[in-house]
Parts: C-alpha cells; structure tokens; sequence
C-alpha cells in the first residue's frame, strides 16, 4: 500500500470517528481522557526508550542541544504530560453551549450552539508532548485529529499514538479518533494539505517558514498560529523602571517562544534617559542589541540593524531596536515589520494607551505588561492549541471554544414561511 493510500484510510477512519464522536456528552470525553492519562503514565518506560531512540538520532544529525532538550522526554516530564491530560479534562465543555439565542415574532425558538469543528489536522515541529497536548484538546472538544509531527520525533509520536488509542480502546470515544499520519516525508504532510473533503481545518506550529508553505499550498482551510515578531514601545510618558522591567521580562525570560519581544521602540523624547539604562539592563540578561543609528549612539555593543532584523523572529537572545518621533512612527514600524501576535505600549498616558490599542492590528495588544502574557494558560482558559494571527474564525490563544464551530438549531409548532 502506497503512502497515499495509508493516508487516505487513516483520514476516513478519523472522519468516522469525528461522525461517532461529536454527539457525545462531556462525562464518556472526560473519562476517555483519565483513561489515556493512566494509560500514558503506566507506560512512561516504554515511552522514554521511544525518545531515547529519537534523541540519539537527532544529536547524531547535529541538531542543537537547545532543540534536543525541546525533544527528550523522562519520567519527570511524562507525568507532567498526563496531568495536562487530566487538566484538560476538567476543563468546561464547549460543545452544545448556546452562543446566542431568541424567540422570533412568529414564534420560532431560535439557538446558535458550538459544535465541533470535524476532523483536525496538526502539524508540529519538535516537541512529542504536543502530539498528546493536541489530542487531549481535540478530544474534549468533540474532535477527531491527525496528527503530523516531525520526523525527528517520529519513534515518540509512533508510542505515544498508540498508547492513546489503545486507552481510547477502552472507553466510548473511538479509538481512531486519534491518528498519526503515516510516513515521514514532505509528501505526507502535501497528503494532509490536499485532503479537502476529510480534513475540516489544519493548523500548523512551527516556524515561519512551515506556516507559510502550508498557508500556501494547502487546499485545507487553515488556521496560522505561532510566529511571533513581538514589539514593545516606550512612550515619551512610561515609567522607566517600570519599562526596563516589563521590556527584559519580555526578552530574556524565555527568548525561544513565540511571545518573546523581537524588537523595542523608544520615543525620542525618553531616549536619553531610558535607552543607556535599557541597553546596560539588556546586556547584564545576555541580550545582544541590533540598532539603528540613533540608539547606537548610546553604546559601543549595539550592533547596527538590518531591515531582516526589523522582520526577525529571533527566538533568541537577540533583540532589534529603533528610536522614534512620535506614536503613530511606532505604529507604523509595527504594521510594517510586526507578525500581529502581540504588541506592548509602556505609558502613563490613558490617552497614548488608548491610540496605541486602537490603531495596533495583532491578535493582543498590552497595556503597561509584559508580550509573555499572551499564552491560553495565562489567559485562563486552561490549556491551548496555539495562538492564532489571523482574523476568520478565531485570533489569539486559541483553547476549547475556539476548537468548535457553530451550528443554527429553530425550532417550531408547524411553521411555514408565507
């Protein structure tokens, strides 16, 4: 059987399952989840040996001790993976929740209630702890999934995979609710792209690139997650410890996700006495500065910066940097290089806040906070599958409601139109 052909029968038995799945209430979920959280824990050996497999392949190929940690897994962070199951778990169920509802003139008892989406496909890079986190979602959510994630955690995905559907096995959710894609080249994920028809929606996490060639070649609609160029802005009426707090915290405290700051803007007015103590503060975190003209003249260590650096997602401890006129030249520089993930204004000003926020078009905007702070799990909504950059359907984090759809229910005593 060709590659295609073991696509095509793991796509249709995930449509089944989504078919068999959706109507169930949240108590059979539930207890399919508890289920696959034992089921992962039980089997935390066997599990390790998988990604002892995958680690050795990896620093063989050369990759960097930074992504290989992204990889390993131990005892230590499979637990962790099946308590996030049982979070999951407890989690509210969106599925039959009434979005909006009314009684029309005639008498029609109107409702618009969440369903769930179908079957989703994900594809992932790196991490094996998403393609259990991207299950558990999709499951509570009344979802089939297929999941695509790197080759370089294939011998992981392959036991992970199979130690979830074995649990499902067990319970009312259908096991094949759960899939891996089969097959480790390109070919299989164009498999996933153009499985129009099977596959409701894809949504990709990764890096730019990745998004990019699935946003393009796919005939699946999709929903772009993840890359992350973050600004922050001082304005001429910030707090200046306050904005070296908030602009580090933004950086350094963890350079390699998606909601880390890529850039800085300063406004002239407070250049001369933010950025010296920026840049020293910065580079006391290990924070290599790439600057245009005006914030270079503060220091020897700001390299100069290039129009790439504007448009970087560094994920690393690296940060651009211009000074600027005015807000609206913040913004501007924002809309031009700026990724609409999350964008921060540090300001004593409600006037320059208020413009700031009305005029930045990214998923989240903050107010005198931290861009870490856009994450499902800071938000308070549990858990989440990614955050989403786009406009249609969902923006931002994206957690169980934004994994469902929404289906018109009226109901009447005889009703005709006339």
């Amino acid at each position: 059987m060709s590659e295609a052909e073991d696509f095509l029968k793991v796509a249709r038995a995930a449509r089944e399952a989504a078919t068999a799945l959706a109507p169930l209430p949240r108590a059979p979920k539930d207890a399919a989840l508890l289920a696959v959280a034992d089921a992962l824990e039980a089997a935390t050996g066997e599990i390790v040996a998988a990604n002892a497999d995958d680690v050795e392949r990896a620093r063989e190929g050369g990759t960097s001790e930074a992504m290989i940690d992204r990889l390993r897994l131990d005892a230590g962070r499979v637990a962790k993976i099946a308590q996030a199951v049982r979070h999951v778990a407890g989690l509210p169920d969106p599925v039959g929740e009434v979005v909006r509802g009314s009684t029309l003139p005639n008498g029609l008892e109107l409702r618009q209630v969440r369903v769930p989406l179908g079957v989703i496909g994900i594809v992932y890079e790196g991490r094996p702890n998403v393609t259990v986190d991207a299950a558990a979602l999709c499951l509570k959510s009344g979802n089939a999934v297929l999941l695509r994630g790197s080759s370089s955690a294939y011998s992981s995905n392959t036991v992970l995979v199979r130690i979830m559907q074995e649990a499902l096995a067990g319970t009312d959710v259908p096991a094949d609710a759960v899939q891996l894609v089969p097959g480790r080249s390109r070919e299989s994920v164009k498999h996933l792209m153009r499985a129009r028809g099977l596959v409701d929606v894809l949504i990709p996490r990764g890096g730019a690139s990745l998004i990019n060639s699935i946003v393009e070649e796919s005939t699946v609609p999709v929903i772009e997650t993840g890359v992350g160029n973050c600004h922050v802005y001082v304005d001429a009426d910030a707090d200046i410890d306050t904005a070296i707090t908030i602009l580090v915290n933004a950086k350094a405290q963890r350079p390699s996700v998606c909601n880390a700051a890529e850039t800085f803007l300063v406004h002239a007015g407070i250049a001369d006495a933010f950025v010296p103590r920026a840049l020293a503060a910065l580079k006391d975190a290990g924070v290599t500065v790439h600057g245009d003209e005006r914030t270079r003249a503060y220091s020897p260590d700001v390299v100069p910066v290039t129009e790439d650096d504007y448009r970087a997602e560094f994920l690393s401890l690296d940060i651009a940097a211009a000074v600027v006129d005015s807000l609206d030249e913040a913004v501007s520089h924002i809309r031009r290089y700026g990724s609409a993930h999350t964008d921060a204004i540090v300001t004593r000003s409600q006037q320059a806040a208020r413009r700031f926020v009305a005029t930045v078009d990214s998923a989240a905007v903050a107010v005198n906070a931290s861009t870490r702070f856009t994450d499902g799990g800071e938000f308070g909504f549990g858990a989440e599958i990614g955050i989403s950059t786009q406009k249609l359907h969902a923006r931002g984090p994206m957690g169980l409601p934004e994994l469902t759809s929404t289906k018109w229910i009226y109901t009447g005593d005889g009703h005709i139109r006339v």
